[in-house]
This record gives structure tokens, C-alpha cells and sequence, in this order.
């Protein structure tokens, strides 16, 4: 049985009126990412993916990400929309961050204007923007979605919503 849907209010959006397959849209306001200090993203051209349920993942082109941080690590995944990802670890000084980016170097067609993008766990990072608002992660991390106060649910991801 699927939850009760949140009436969004003014300004918001609810993530049950998203659609499946997911959209790509560009982010209606820039997105930004620090992690040990450091700013790791910084982007008013970043895309946001928007599927059925989840808040929207953010994806942010590679020449607005400091890629001097990113580091490629073995995990590879599959998406059953987007195709095969690959991640990176985020290392800034002596922290790293364990597979917190990942991204789609060979997206299926629908998603070919995210290819090479950059997506990141909030969770993992110290702090995520969207505008001035700090995100919060969706549970659960295998999303990777960023909620702010404009996005209601509720949101699959958390222990017990699997079954959605």
C-alpha cells in the first residue's frame, strides 16, 4: 500500500506527481557542495532528475565540479532508466568521502543530457545547496535525493518503503 500523498502548499512541489519513467529539467536554482571546507560544486546549470516518490537528484556538469577531489573507484551500478554509473570517492586533505559521486559516462538515450554529469550523496557531504536552503538527504541513501522545504512526500528510500 503506497502512503498518503502531502498536499504541496504554495511554492511546493510533491514528489508523487513526478513521473515514471523519471524527467530531466534544469534546476531552478544553482546548487552548491562543500565538503572539509573545501567548495567540491558550484553550478547554475545543473539538471535535476525527477522520478516518481524520490526528491530530485541533482546532476551537475564536470567543468563546475573540482575534480582535482574526485577520485575513481571501482563501484559500478546499474540503472534500469539511466544505464551503467560509476562513482568516486571525494577526498579533501585527510577526509574522504567513500563512493559519494557518482555518474552515467554511457546513459541510454532519454538520458543522454546528464552524461559525464556529477550527482552526489548529500549525506556524505558536509553541506548541499539548492539556492541559499541546505538540503536535507533522502533516507536510506540509496537515492541520493536532496529535499528542501520545497519538495514534500512522502519519500521512498527509508526503512519500510521498499515495497512502494
Amino acid at each position: 500500500m503506497h502512503p498518503q500523498r502531502i498536499q504541496p502548499g504554495p511554492g511546493q512541489e510533491s514528489v508523487w506527481d513526478y513521473p515514471r519513467p523519471p524527467r530531466i529539467e534544469l534546476a531552478p536554482e544553482p546548487v552548491r557542495i562543500i565538503f572539509n571546507d573545501a567548495v567540491i560544486a558550484a553550478s547554475d546549470r545543473a539538471q535535476r532528475v525527477l522520478e516518481t516518490s524520490h526528491p530530485p537528484v541533482y546532476y551537475i556538469p564536470p567543468e563546475d565540479v573540482a575534480m582535482e577531489y574526485l577520485i575513481p573507484v571501482p563501484r559500478r551500478t546499474f540503472c534500469e532508466w539511466k544505464g551503467p554509473a560509476s562513482y568516486f570517492t571525494v577526498q579533501v586533505g585527510d577526509r574522504q568521502a567513500d563512493s559519494a559521486a557518482w555518474c552515467y559516462p554511457d546513459p541510454t538515450e532519454r538520458f543522454e543530457p546528464i552524461r559525464g554529469y556529477l550527482a552526489f550523496y548529500p549525506s556524505s557531504m558536509d553541506a548541499c545547496f539548492v539556492g541559499e536552503e541546505q538540503v536535507q538527504a533522502q533516507a536510506g541513501d540509496f537515492y541520493g535525493g536532496w529535499i528542501t522545504s520545497k519538495i514534500v512526500g512522502p519519500f521512498k528510500g527509508g526503512t519500510g518503503t521498499w515495497g512502494w
